[in-house]
């Protein structure tokens, strides 16, 4: 009787253990104490942009410890991003991180196949089409309100240079070196010459677009065409420091100054540079990884706007800062209207597209915006919505004209 006791009672213990191992089997043993995480950069650290979120990535290396392994994939041109999503897919990448625009189609293609995977795409506007995944996600802070301040700053620069005489106010020019026509670009110079606009009310500006993130020499050879044009500050939304170095150059004639985007350019530009601003990637980053890493979903753990899978944030949240500025060469009382102006956009105090102002989209003249009402950027999503191009104030010039 003894005996057959102790064999019932082996053959429960032997089903128990069998039936947790096909429990295991069927949902994955829920336990972990590390996840992978890839990246896919469009350039490499001498990138300023990619260079950012490098910054990003090394600041959630730090926050997360030996709880993280990273893999990253460089210098991937847009179009040839397949291979290597794959790559990181087959190394057991738990969370993928895409960082150039053009990647999105191909994330997300990837987030079909491979639900078990996380999938963020940074800049990206495509989280709320069909298919909608829970498994892909766009995230982009609302860098418009960092250009519009920076615009503020060269604003200041040329009222001083107006009341020195060095310039008259009709002097008052802008030259802009945009990557793509995109929104996101637009949206961005549209803000930098507004908050220029709220300082020197004679100011327009003048866009050239190289077709390229990160082209150095035509970036350089254009800022040298704006200079030769008579503008005194360049500004860009592309990826070297060709416009920044241009500048700095031009001091052995007269002075023209900067304003940079993504990475300080004061290094490469100490007389010239004024400031710049970038998205902090860090805080988004940070919350996504530990979320992955507890089982969560992504939005749960991220401190900002969130629209379905899609994440934005401005200053209130760290998500857009400014860069350091060059208080030797900055106008007077600079660093106090960057503070107040930082305040302001916390607060959500600040309105930026408004205006006496008739904004025209350049593939589509019978598609005009009056900006009298204002234009709420970023109000549904984390990518930039404003297309327009404001009509007799900016000029967007072609070359090939």
């Amino acid at each position: 009787m003894k005996k057959k006791y102790i064999i019932t009672l082996l053959t429960a213990i032997v089903m128990i253990l069998l039936m947790q191992i096909g429990y295991d089997a069927l949902v994955g043993d829920d336990s972990r104490d590390k996840i992978k995480v890839g990246f896919l950069y469009v350039g490499d650290s001498c990138n300023m942009y990619t260079q950012n979120f490098i910054h990003a990535q090394e600041q959630m290396e730090l926050a997360m410890g030996d709880r993280v392994e990273t893999i990253a994939k460089y210098n991937v041109a847009e179009g040839m991003e397949k291979q290597y999503i794959q790559e990181l897919v087959d190394e057991d990448c738990d969370l993928i991180m895409g960082t150039s625009y053009g990647y999105q189609d191909q994330m997300k293609t990837f987030a079909q196949r491979y639900p078990q995977i996380q999938f963020c795409m940074a800049t990206g506007d495509n989280a709320d089409e069909a298919p909608v995944l829970s498994n892909y996600h766009t995230v982009m802070g609302a860098v418009y309100q960092g250009r519009y301040i920076a615009g503020v700053v060269a604003g200041m620069k040329m009222q001083e240079m107006i009341d020195q005489g060095i310039i008259s106010p009709e002097q008052a020019k802008i030259g802009y070196v945009g990557a793509f026509p995109y929104a996101e670009v637009i949206s961005g110079y549209t803000a930098f010459f507004l908050g220029a606009r709220s300082v020197v009310p004679t100011a327009t500006m003048s866009v050239r677009y190289t077709n390229s993130w990160g082209d150095y020499g035509l970036e350089r050879q254009m800022t040298k065409k704006f200079i030769k044009e008579g503008c005194v500050i360049i500004s860009q939304h592309s990826d070297t420091a060709g416009p920044a170095i241009a500048c700095e150059e031009s001091i052995e004639s007269h002075t023209v100054y900067h304003v940079g985007y993504n990475w300080s350019m004061t290094d490469v530009a100490p007389t010239t540079s004024l400031i710049g601003c970038r998205i902090n990637w860090a805080p988004y980053l940070i919350s996504a990884v530990d979320a992955v890493f507890h089982h969560e979903t992504i939005e749960s753990h991220v401190d900002a706007a969130c629209f379905g899978t899609d994440a934005s944030a401005g200053f209130d949240k760290n998500w857009v800062q400014m860069l350091k500025l060059n208080d030797i060469i900055a106008a007077e009382h600079t660093q106090e209207t960057i503070d107040e102006l930082i305040k302001g956009f916390s607060k959500n105090e600040i309105e930026v597209f408004q205006g006496d102002y008739i904004g025209v989209d350049p593939f589509d003249e019978t598609d005009v915006y009056d900006l009298s009402d204002g234009y709420a950027e970023n109000e549904s999503q984390s990518s930039p919505s404003f297309h327009y191009v404001l009509q007799d104030v900016i000029t967007v010039i072609n070359e090939e004209e």
